[in-house]
């Protein structure tokens, strides 16, 4: 039989099963400076990503692309003694960041590059991600193709391009016209992948012999898989299913309340649901949640209990779905005027064909719903990362108006919102990524030995997370001035300092330049044309 909805499922997500039209490629690298023989950065407050709290002043040692030496050189508000600190060599780069905090590179886990639908360039997104300490990404269904997805990891890894760390996982059929129709269709298929170059697969589902077959393969040869278990395939296969077959990390949260039914077994869709229309798909899975188990129920807690022994890696991405319960607030997001691209403005717009822009009669009943939605799926989470679970910081972004890196940094509110500490944010979104990626010898604290992934800001993130923003966040000085503050101040990625701002400002430039070729193109707001 022909796996008819695997293909409809990836339709229905952007993809389709054979590669879309890649979008323009990263040019060479003019940005950032070294690596050095031997970076120090003096002064600075350490927020490592393990889950320690700040520590004070501290000199970090880079050698090439790797941290040498993490020295306390004094106490806070107190002269440093010279005699302390790490020598300067003749040649050597030094950063002064007393008052300034320095944080682990983000790992955005769920970061789409984006497509030729949406006007932008890879050098674009890129950009945008680096400008907001995005130092590494896991690109979830290969979307431009795993070739093209794999010359630019490569080209990063040789810093040959001004980008994120590529982790590329492969859409699950991608490249069969066909489809997988078999067990032994999907094992080929798995095998062939991993030979490709694949770090892993994402999976949007399949009839349940395929996908169990599929991730024993994917298991046996070692490579991490994510799923978005979407809506055409979740009654036979949920949450549950897949992590017992091996799956790594679940995306979004579609297949966890299906996993919580206890008095039904399929979702409550109304009579006239067509799964194809993009506001009865939305509408109807702000509801979904409320019909799960009651949080602290025995389900719950089995549910629960269940996916941790497994190891099991939640990745909410909280904040694509915003929109859903607050659309004003997502349209009228201030950096859209200057860093959002005319193309992908004109591709959140009310659509019955684009993917996530379901604005069709949005409103308040839908919102509350949402809301109500939130609460429930936030407090899972939290509780998940109580009892010790592995819960990422992934965004999505390029679609229901989240625009790469700032709506990384509105990932990091909205996990505080569900009740992260800030240090736990910072780790979900540091140290929990590497974790799920396999790579946390190398990545996601600030630690001796590992990679030169680090942030630094003039502002305190842990006092408040929107001095992350590339925009920064306002404040009022004791001269009554309204200022901004924040806004990372340098991205090093392997040893290599990017100014962060100036990243931000090439952003600016491009959109620019592309309204100047629309004629003076402007944005405005739907249906006030």
């Amino acid at each position: 039989m022909r796996n008819i909805s695997l293909f409809t499922v990836l339709l229905l997500c952007g993809l389709t099963l054979t590669t879309q039209a890649q979008i323009k490629p990263s040019p060479p690298r003019a940005e950032g400076e070294g690596p050095y023989k031997q970076l120090i950065i003096r002064g600075a407050t350490l927020i490592s990503g393990t889950g320690a709290p700040p520590t004070g002043p501290v000199d970090v040692v880079v050698k090439g692309n790797r941290i040498a030496e993490i020295r306390r050189v004094g106490s806070p508000g107190m002269p440093i003694e010279p005699s302390r600190r790490p020598v300067a060599n003749p040649g050597d780069k030094e950063i002064e960041a007393a008052g300034m905090y320095l944080l682990p590179g983000f790992i955005d886990m769920h970061a789409h590059i984006g497509g030729t639908s949406k006007d932008q360039s890879a050098e674009y997104v890129f950009k945008l991600w680096l400008a907001h300490g995005i130092t590494s990404i896991r690109d979830p269904s290969a979307g431009n193709g795993l070739a093209w997805v794999l010359e630019h990891k490569e080209k990063s890894l040789k810093n040959e391009i001004t980008a994120p760390r590529i982790f590329a996982y492969t859409a699950f059929g991608q490249g069969e016209k066909k489809g997988i129709n078999s067990p032994e269709e999907a094992r080929a298929w798995v095998q062939a992948n991993a030979k490709k170059g694949a770090d892993g697969i994402k999976f949007f589902g399949a009839p349940p012999a395929i996908m169990a077959a599929a991730l024993e393969e994917n298991k046996k040869l070692g490579l991490r898989s994510a799923c978005h278990h979407a809506q055409l395939n979740v009654v036979g296969w949920n949450v549950l299913n897949s992590a017992r077959a091996g799956l790594t990390s679940m995306e979004h949260w579609y297949g966890l309340p299906e996993a919580l039914f206890d008095d039904r077994v399929i979702q409550n869709y109304p009579a006239g649901y067509n799964y194809q229309n993009e506001q009865d798909r939305f509408e109807e899975a702000g509801k979904l949640w409320q019909q799960a188990a009651r949080p602290g129920s025995a389900r719950w807690n089995a549910v629960m209990d269940e996916l941790l022994a497994l190891d099991f890696t939640l990745d909410p991405t909280f904040n694509i779905y915003e929109a859903s319960r607050d659309l004003m607030r997502a349209r009228r997001a201030e950096w859209h005027e200057d860093y959002t691209l005319p193309g992908l403005w004109e591709f959140y717009q009310p659509s019955m064909q684009s993917h996530g822009s379901y604005w069709h009669f949005w409103g308040t009943e839908q919102e509350v719903a949402w809301k109500e939605n939130y609460r429930i799926w936030m407090q899972f989470v939290n509780e998940y990362k109580n009892k010790g679970g592995r819960v990422t910081t992934g965004s999505d972004s390029g679609f229901i108006f989240q625009l790469y890196g700032f709506a990384y940094i509105r990932e990091l509110e909205l996990l505080r919102e569900a009740g992260f500490h800030p240090l736990e944010v910072i780790r979900s979104a540091s140290l929990m990524g590497a974790q799920a990626l396999g790579q946390e010898e190398n990545l996601g604290s600030i630690e001796v030995g590992k990679l030169a992934d680090m942030i630094l800001v003039a502002e305190n993130p842990l006092a408040n997370l929107k001095v992350l923003y590339g925009t920064g966040a306002i404040k009022l000085t004791e001269d009554n001035e309204v200022v901004r503050v924040g806004g990372v101040t340098y991205t090093i990625k392997d040893g290599i300092v990017y100014d962060a701002k100036q990243l931000l400002q090439d952003v600016k430039r491009m959109v620019d330049e592309e309204k100047a070729r629309r004629g003076g193109w402007e944005l405005k707001q739907p249906g006030l044309d």
